[in-house]
């Protein structure tokens, strides 16, 4: 961490314990550039924590090496991959839906298929909207012991 940088939420977590065996997507601005999913990185800032995750977890990066965040700072245009898509299972297609600013933002709005066969289809749930950020370190608690005991029943 950078002299004077506060601590990500996101490194508060133990995703050892969030990132449930077999059937864990993760996907969002990661706000991190790492020549593993940007060829375009000329300098690594907050990617190793994220490499480590990734490592830690066994995670497939979907990214296929297009930029995920246009951006405009100071007259000057860049391109960036900051927007990543991780998993533990086989991401059979990732792609971006379009490339014109449609989402109002300076990301892209991204698809993406993950192999899952019938049974895991049916029982599949799904999560979106967390806001790291936000979390009390009883939201915290209560997410950890939510992954538990969904991998609690996933063995039984």
């Amino acid at each position: 961490m950078r002299s004077g940088e506060r601590e990500r939420p996101a490194r508060k977590l133990n995703w050892q314990r969030v990132i449930l065996q077999g059937g864990t997507v993760l996907a969002g601005d990661f706000n991190a550039h790492s020549k593993r999913w940007d060829l375009r990185c000329l300098e690594q800032r907050d990617a190793t924590f994220w490499e480590g995750v990734i490592d830690e977890n066994g995670l497939e990066i979907g990214n296929d090496g297009r930029p995920t965040h246009h951006w405009t700072r100071e007259a000057q245009e860049g391109k960036s991959d900051i927007d990543l898509t991780l998993a533990n299972r086989s991401i059979v297609s990732w792609t971006i839906l379009s490339d014109d600013h449609a989402t109002g933002s300076d990301h892209v709005a991204i698809e993406l298929d993950v192999g899952l066969d019938k049974q895991e289809e049916a029982d599949h749930g799904m999560v979106v909207g967390w806001n790291l950020a936000s979390m009390t370190e009883e939201d915290v608690e209560a997410a950890e012991k939510l992954c538990m005991e969904l991998a609690k029943e996933r063995t039984q």
